[in-house]
């Protein structure tokens, strides 16, 4: 592939560029790159510059690049509904770019063209909006929903002095690279954890620190760092905390419910769960089928639209969990006590009432509202434990064999499978982290799964069947775009994908199923991984291409997602399940509101996008806790695996715990690696050493930073010298002369300001 000199020139190879070859000189150009300009750049004369325009055509429809001739843009995905910053005003014209953008490859940004709206006010440049977005012939185009306050990500961070007595921000974000001066110190004290806001619009201006959050080091101050980091709320106005203590007095009557006391429902849940929306029950049908009950927390019965309580739970539109705490989406009053399903206590349900034949097919289905009284309580493992001894109560038995017939109707269906661990970080009293492990994956975490997908799918046909509105839970199949990225991957592995067969679930389970090398399954598997979309709640239906279902709503976690509540409001409505108004002060009603109906798009964009937030923030404290734990323990070798290789070099996990880490090429000695992007591999020029996902190898942890969740490996013995190979001096060269903002920090005591704080070698 050509590469760029001093003169910004490309060396010319013979006849037409590549695909590859066309996309490196726009990314790497420094003026606007249109169709002549890469002819000039690649030399191109009269036949090859029809076959040129053909070939730009063709990328254009591939979603390669932007449609446009005076100036191409290399394209990227972009979620339907993201949060964007407006960057620049062109013509007349605002520009955006997607806030959190973490591309898969050497892509920039992709830029959209903000639509003006009557719902806002003009966007000025800076300014952060939360857009629906599409993707037309002339490139993406933005619909702003709303604007959004000034985040204050960056701008948290440890307080240091330099040389001088200067004090600095040395952040926390993995991803801010620079530290900023402070203008105003307060009362903070160095090395303490703070948030900053910005004293003057430039990037470069100097923070004033606004509020000390204390040790960054502490325990529980990780999940703190990204409370305060991706704006999280985690305090509960005063009225609403009032609205829900007064909904706690609420009565339950069998007069108005269905009395489901004497059934033995149960709840299995994680050990450490904090609070329980959901408890099954089955039994034979006598036909070879079963009946079930999946009973829900009544939420909507406590939490009434148009109140403070309501306001605050969409605001919030899911709870975010920790491994030290679970910021709520309602006050603990009710989700951890009045609306959480516990054994022995009374408590309101809304029950789904299912028939499962003798083939796993759920045949009938209806929806009441219902006072239940758990039987049981019981952790996955203990009714897991139940079951292989053979000694399981009777409960038990009958939900493992309607489960056993719900699994096969859902391998008749083939959803996406995916073998995906979750790290789990478990604390012991004082808040210090014991162990770090994967989450075993046992028959009772699928028996639960199932009859919750049973009971979601129910809900969004109940409601379809009354014509009444759905928040559809939403998961398209892959676009054009993601399956062209991922033939071309397979091809460079020596495997084939046609494109022109239906794309189903089942057609990457196949694939994944023939791989028998573990080694070559993981590097597969983690492709299908990047070709998938990410799933959105929206009112209208696209149905769920990873389930393989064509209506599916979430319906069984209303105290933690405020999509779900919004399911039980419409079921309430639909089905008149309507109790006589309470008599205590709160809201009217408990079905859906105007506004919940009038406005449903502009909710349900709103949901996606904070949990999205919740996912960022959830995962980003769990790699600070990794990071943490592995900081007393750097020198050491492990055994890894590469998740995913750039030009600057390749990230790898270590196995059986996680922990994502860099290799930067620069440390892989004086040899130069190449960086095949289809491939997805670096590959040594004099040796054909070859780094590709997928691959399993030792490395060597050279650093381990707790407060920003960042690892560094080496390979071990890999004669590293710290010299950058020639191939990125080039584009380090230029990225340093575009940069505007302060130089990076040395350390501290060597001159200039502290640089980021390092916790190599000490342990948590």
């Amino acid at each position: 592939m050509p590469r760029m000199t001093k003169q910004n020139k490309f060396r010319k190879p013979k006849g037409l560029p590549s695909k590859d070859q066309i996309l490196e000189f726009i990314q790497t150009s420094d003026t606007p790159a249109g169709k002549r300009e890469i002819a000039k750049a690649f030399g191109l004369k009269g036949q090859e510059k029809i076959a040129l325009k053909k070939r730009l055509k063709d990328m254009a429809e591939e979603g390669l690049i932007d449609g446009k001739r005076t100036a191409y843009h290399r394209m990227g995905g972009v979620p339907k509904v993201t949060v964007l910053k407006v960057v620049a005003i062109e013509d007349g014209e605002a520009i955006a770019e997607p806030e959190n953008w973490a591309p898969d490859s050497k892509q920039k940004p992709p830029r959209l063209v903000v639509k003006d709206s009557k719902k806002i006010a003009a966007v000025k440049r800076g300014d952060r909006i939360l857009a629906r977005n599409e993707e037309t012939g002339r490139g993406w185009i933005a619909h702003p929903m709303k604007k959004l306050p000034a985040r204050t990500e960056g701008l948290m961070g440890v307080v240091e002095f330099d040389g001088a007595g200067r004090p600095w921000l040395a952040p926390v974000d993995k991803r801010v690279r620079d530290s900023a001066p402070i203008g105003d110190l307060g009362e903070a004290k160095e090395g303490e954890l703070v948030l900053a806001e910005r004293m003057g619009k430039s990037a470069r201006s100097k923070v004033k620190v606004v509020e000390v959050v204390g040790d960054p080091l502490a325990p529980k101050a990780f999940s703190l760092i990204a409370i305060a980091k991706h704006g999280i709320p985690h305090i509960f106005p005063q009225e609403a905390i009032a609205e829900a203590e007064r909904a706690v007095d609420l009565s339950l009557s069998p007069d108005h419910r269905e009395d489901l006391r004497d059934v033995p429902i149960v709840a299995i849940d994680p050990a450490d769960a904090r609070d329980h929306d959901d408890a099954i029950w089955a039994e034979p049908d006598g036909k070879g089928g079963y009946r079930a009950i999946i009973a829900i927390a009544d939420v909507s019965y406590y939490v009434r639209p148009g109140g403070a309580l309501d306001r605050e739970a969409r605001k919030r539109g899911n709870s975010v969990y920790f491994p030290d705490r679970v910021v709520p989406m309602l006050p603990e009053v009710l989700s951890a006590d009045v609306c959480s399903l516990k054994q022995d206590v009374d408590r309101a349900a809304m029950a789904c009432h299912i028939r499962i034949d003798k083939d796993g097919k759920v045949t009938d289905w209806r929806f009441t509202r219902a006072i239940v009284r758990l039987a049981k309580n019981i952790a996955y493992e203990d009714a897991q434990a139940a079951i292989d001894a053979g000694d399981a109560p009777e409960y038990l038995q009958n939900l493992w064999g309607a489960w056993k017939l719900l699994f096969k109707a859902r391998e008749a269906r083939d959803p996406l499978d995916l073998e995906l661990p979750e790290r789990q970080v478990r604390l012991n009293d004082a808040g210090q982290i014991e162990e770090i492990a994967v989450r075993e994956r046992l028959d009772a975490h699928r028996v639960v799964e199932d009859f919750m997908i049973a009971a979601n799918v129910a809900a969004a046909k109940a409601l379809e069947a009354k014509a009444a509105p759905v928040v559809y839970r939403i998961h398209e199949q892959p676009s054009r775009e993601k399956l062209l990225a991922f033939r071309e991957y397979l091809a460079s592995q020596g495997r084939k994908f046609a494109l022109g067969q239906v794309i189903t679930p089942g057609l990457f389970n196949r694939m994944l199923k023939d791989i028998a090398d573990p080694s070559e399954k993981a590097l597969i598997m983690e492709a299908v991984l990047r070709s998938q979309t990410q799933a959105f709640y929206g009112p209208q239906n696209a149905g769920h291409f990873g389930l393989s279902l064509g209506s599916y709503a979430h319906f069984t976690s209303p105290i933690r997602r405020y999509a779900d509540l919004l399911v039980h409001r419409a079921l309430v409505d639909a089905y008149k399940l309507e109790q006589p108004k309470p008599k205590l002060d709160l809201p009217e009603g408990t079905g859906l509101s105007e506004r919940d109906r009038t406005a449903l798009h502009q909710i349900t964009d709103a949901i996606s996008q904070t949990e999205r937030r919740a996912m960022e923030a959830e995962r980003d404290t769990i790699d600070r806790y990794v990071a943490a734990w592995l900081s007393g323990r750097v020198g050491e070798t492990f055994d890894t695996r590469i998740t995913g290789v750039q030009g600057f070099g390749f990230f790898a996990t270590i196995e059986k715990l996680g922990g994502d880490g860099l290799v930067p090429v620069s440390t892989l000695g004086r040899e130069y690696f190449s960086y095949d992007e289809k491939a997805q591999k670096l590959v040594g020029e004099q040796s054909g050493t070859e780094y590709a996902v997928g691959d399993r190898l030792k490395l060597k942890l050279a650093e381990a930073n707790a407060l920003t969740g960042a690892l560094k490996f080496e390979v071990p013995d890999s004669g590293g010298s710290g010299i950058e190979p020639r191939g990125n001096r080039v584009a380090a060269k230029k990225r340093s002369h575009q940069k505007r903002g302060p130089k990076k920090a040395p350390v501290k005591g060597k001159g200039g300001r502290p640089g980021n704080i390092r916790h190599q070698g000490r342990k948590k």
